[in-house]
């Protein structure tokens, strides 16, 4: 079962799930929310121990997260192998340590040179299988550390790359920034494709916005706002 916007009102239907099959909900995660805050207050509104989501969106990312719960996180891995899609805006002329805005620019330089075309050449670049390198401020696992706690004590390690797909690139550049649409593989790192567009215009990049439309075909047009399930939760049940 799948909740969503147009059924999420349905309180005893909900109460039947959890107590029997689980269900996934559709959530649209605010900026400034870690994929786990939201699994941990949803858990304790809920009262439920057995629940996770399905891929990581990071906390300056927002978007389509699912969540998993009760039996139906058996399902997790399905929807993980899910096609994704993105729309978001990379800066370029400059870089940060997290390919992102969490930290200040550095390596600031001229992007006079980059025209349109030369952006819009990129996409056949990028287009199919790709190796990508992940960032350092990830979430990713070795041995046994999250790299972003890595990144944070200074210890950079040699990171191997990963095999990801891009099937579909959209790309719209008004300097300094380029708008994007991305359809790809699970795995794939947003923060490093912004880093990798910077690199081969040879004046750097980070991403600057990011917004995860669509896991499959479960878009974030139907999925519930963040705040708006917490409060029907907190004014509603009785789940147990």
């Amino acid at each position: 079962m799948i909740f969503d916007n147009t059924n999420i009102n349905d309180i005893d239907l909900l109460n039947e799930y959890v107590q029997n099959t689980g269900f996934a909900l559709l959530i649209d995660k605010p900026i400034h929310w870690t994929s786990f805050d939201v699994v941990a207050k949803i858990r304790n509104l809920l009262k439920i121990k057995k629940i996770g989501h399905a891929g990581t969106l990071d906390p300056l990312a927002d978007g389509l997260l699912i969540l998993c719960v009760g039996k139906f996180t058996k399902k997790i891995n399905e929807f993980q192998d899910l096609y994704k899609e993105y729309q978001g805006q990379i800066k370029i002329g400059a870089t940060t340590k997290s390919y992102d805005s969490e930290f200040e620019e550095e390596n600031i330089c001229d992007i006079s040179s980059i025209l349109n075309d030369n952006v819009q050449s990129l996409i056949d670049n990028f287009i199919g299988e790709q190796l990508q390198v992940p960032p350092m401020f990830s979430a990713k696992k070795v041995n046994g550390k999250r790299l972003y706690e890595l990144a944070r004590k200074n210890q950079n390690i040699v990171l191997e790359p990963s095999l990801v797909n891009f099937y579909d690139i959209k790309l719209s550049y008004s300097a300094p920034y380029i708008d994007f649409y991305i359809k790809c593989s699970k795995g794939t790192y947003i923060r490093s494709f912004a880093r990798d567009i910077g690199d081969k215009l040879n004046v750097g990049g980070y991403l600057t916005s990011l917004r995860r439309i669509g896991i499959g075909d479960y878009k974030v047009t139907n999925a519930i706002k963040l705040i708006e399930l917490i409060e029907f939760l907190k004014s509603k049940i009785e789940i147990k």
